[in-house]
């Protein structure tokens, strides 16, 4: 039996809000079913959502009672189908809704006339006093998802934030969403919407990846680790409210600054964010940390972590590139290199790493002075790791090229703030280049597993760049066994896929 969703709206405010909240929570792919009698709301409800994902409050979003169908190109595509002069239901089928679903949304006005897929969302409208109900059914993802879009609006209300205007503001790799609110006369605020992590199937060992790679399962990592970070005078958000059941955060809006000018790469801007992260690697960070109800352990990036994420390049990118899967032999080198690569870097100190230090994660604040021109996002993944780690996230920037010579820059700047610690430059060279290598390798197995598996081809675009990296940090004459294999393997030529 499908689930049922009942809402009482009390005007047409209310209306459009539930029309934005849909819209945060739609995906290609989903069917959104609108019925009720003329003067329910339908139509109010249907211009909510498409002006909500078009984010512009004036776009024109006329009925398509007469075309039957209109298409709006944006961020997520939405077809709006309007039924009610269909003839025969046979025409939907020429209408194109299942070509519509491939790449977009389908939004149906008088769902009743046709015999529409089994997946979709039902939405019905009726008079109710002065105001109108609405009852939401349906099953599967796109449900829930719209579910848990009403639970934020739920949380926003209890902490007096129910009436936010709420705007996508970006997803990442993981399921992790995040939305901008905005209230009139109050600065804007983020809400992260981080549901708790599905752990998939064993993989090694009886353990699912999630648990090998020692991803963060719940909210509380974000929240544990944020109050570390700003007790040490690093500028990570605020945290206004929480639910951590849920994994919703209502948090600081750092700044709108790229760290990036027009998406090339600032040299002053990249020395800096080496220099604080110089510093936060001199800082003692505790492990076990408790702060407003959430519990975090920073686990470490052991062996069992480090051989599963730099495994995703057997996994993924070896049959990208070769058509075939990685065998038993090929394996068993791969690892045994690996483990090699990583006894020689065994002794070199460790520190909390960000683990993806990067330009996607820096606010630039170029108002500010110190280390407060860096606002830090994206962090509940941390570990305690080698330092370089974090470093060759920096200078090796999976989502910008950085050349050669600003990569020397970055790694320069830092090993100057730590002029006067006692590093061995060069064990702190290899353990670099064994780390910039690692993490190339696990990025060109992410990123194909994020086409593969996960619908999102716009990665592969990365792939030359991350292949680039990696051959530069194979350069180093420490890693010549494993720069052998990559080569003998035909890891590092040009996509053959």
């Amino acid at each position: 039996m499908p689930s049922e969703l009942t809402l009482f709206l009390a005007d047409e405010l209310a209306t459009s809000r539930l029309g934005a909240d849909l819209a945060l929570a739609l995906r290609p792919g989903d069917l959104i079913a609108l019925s009720g009698d003329l003067g329910t709301g339908k139509t109010t409800l249907a211009r909510a959502l498409i002006r909500a994902i078009a984010e512009d409050d004036t776009l024109d979003v006329p009925s398509p009672t007469f075309t039957l169908v209109q298409p709006y190109d944006m961020r997520v595509p939405v077809f709006h189908f309007d039924l009610y002069r269909l003839t025969s239901p046979d025409e939907l089928e020429e209408l194109g809704l299942a070509e519509a679903l491939e790449t977009g949304v389908g939004l149906v006005e008088w769902p009743e006339r046709a015999a529409l897929p089994e997946n979709a969302v039902t939405i019905s409208l009726e008079h109710e006093g002065e105001g109108r109900k609405a009852v939401i059914s349906g099953d599967g993802s796109a449900f829930e998802r719209i579910r848990r879009s009403l639970d934020i609006r739920a949380f926003l209300s209890a902490y007096g934030w129910g009436e936010a205007e709420r705007r996508y503001l970006l997803g990442d790799a993981s399921a992790r969403a995040y939305e901008t609110v905005r209230l009139s006369g109050v600065r804007d605020r983020i809400v992260m919407n981080s549901p708790p992590l599905v752990l998939g199937p064993p993989v090694r060992d009886g353990k699912p990846y999630a648990v090998l790679a020692h991803t963060a399962q719940t909210v509380s990592a974000f929240v544990t680790i944020d109050h570390v970070l700003r007790k040490a005078g690093i500028a990570a958000p605020q945290i206004y409210a929480s639910d951590l059941g849920k994994g919703f955060l209502l948090i600081e809006h750092l700044g709108t600054g790229p760290f990036l000018d027009d998406g090339e790469p600032v040299r002053e801007r990249y020395e800096a964010a080496a220099r604080l992260l110089a510093g936060l690697h001199r800082h003692e960070w505790p492990t076990d940390i408790e702060v407003d109800g959430a519990r975090h352990t920073v686990p470490p990036f052991d062996r069992d972590a480090m051989l599963i994420e730099v495994g995703l390049l057997l996994d993924w990118y070896v049959p990208y590139m070769t058509g075939a899967p990685a065998s038993g032999a090929m394996r068993d080198d791969f690892e045994a290199l690996w483990n090699a690569a990583l006894d020689r870097i065994a002794g070199e100190e460790t520190s909390l790493l960000m683990r993806d230090f990067h330009s996607p994660n820096i606010v630039w604040r170029g108002d500010r002075t110190g280390s407060d021109r860096m606002g830090i996002l994206d962090f509940q993944d941390s570990m305690i790791g080698p330092t370089s780690y974090d470093l060759a996230s920096l200078a090796m920037d999976a989502r910008v090229t950085i050349p050669p010579e600003l990569e020397a820059a970055i790694v320069n700047a830092y090993q100057e703030a730590r002029a006067t610690d006692s590093l061995d430059h060069d064990m702190f060279a290899l353990s670099y280049a064994t780390m910039a290598a690692h993490r190339n390798s696990k990025i060109l197995g992410g990123f194909v597993r994020l086409d593969r598996r996960d619908g999102k081809p716009a990665y592969l675009r990365h792939l030359p760049r991350i292949r680039d990296y990696v051959r530069r940090a194979l350069v180093h004459p420490g890693l010549s066994d494993l720069r052998h294999f990559y080569e003998r393997h035909g890891l590092l030529a040009e996509d053959r896929a």
